[in-house]
């Protein structure tokens, strides 16, 4: 497993053509194509995993299926996204379409959070960019739907995720991006809004 340094900056609706520019003007290099992202994530009954989220403890984990709905694949990811003590890092495991429905109507056995079942869909258009060693994702347009309901929720504003090497300097990285910094969830997030 490989750890690595994630940071989300905050960027509000009225200041996304101002990202925009700034993206543009400092020798950014698309990465790979824009696609849409759907993730459905699992949380236990007691909705522990929201919890820990929201408090920032670790170790901590987030459980989702994710698969690009507007994609001719057909590849559906169980991953898991793990906070540790030592640093973040990613678990995922290629499923079939069987096993994606069997997990959605059974749910997913954890050893720490027990029985977890589907909570919410997030859906988003996400872009790629590398600026040195940085990979810069954007992500707009994002939906919140419970599972199993119709009702769509929808955020405006960008969140853009910062991911680099472990050893990388904090500092260094403030100065690239002189943005709002913030802990946020989309998973927490979602949920929020159907509070």
């Amino acid at each position: 497993m490989s750890y690595r340094i994630e940071q989300k900056l905050f960027i509000e609706k009225n200041y996304i053509i101002d990202f925009k520019k700034f993206i543009n003007e400092n020798f950014v290099k698309k990465i790979y194509e824009p696609r849409v992202i759907e993730s459905l994530y699992f949380d236990n009954k007691e909705k522990e995993m929201y919890k820990d989220s929201i408090e920032g403890s670790v170790p901590r984990k987030k459980i989702r299926l994710r698969y690009y709905p507007s994609e001719n694949s057909k590849e559906i990811f169980l991953e898991k996204k793990i906070s540790s003590v030592e640093g973040r890092f990613k678990k995922r495991k290629l499923i079939n379409r069987e096993d994606f429905e069997n997990l959605k109507n059974n749910g997913i056995f954890d050893n720490n959070y027990g029985r977890c079942t589907p909570k919410i869909f997030v859906t988003y258009n996400r872009e790629y960019y590398r600026v040195g060693d940085v990979r810069v994702t954007v992500d707009q347009n994002i939906r919140y739907r419970e599972y199993k309901k119709d009702i769509i929720k929808k955020d405006h504003n960008l969140i853009v995720e910062l991911k680099t090497k472990f050893n990388k300097d904090l500092d260094e990285l403030t100065q690239q991006f002189p943005f709002q910094k913030i802990r946020f969830s989309k998973f927490c997030n979602g949920l929020d809004l159907f509070a």
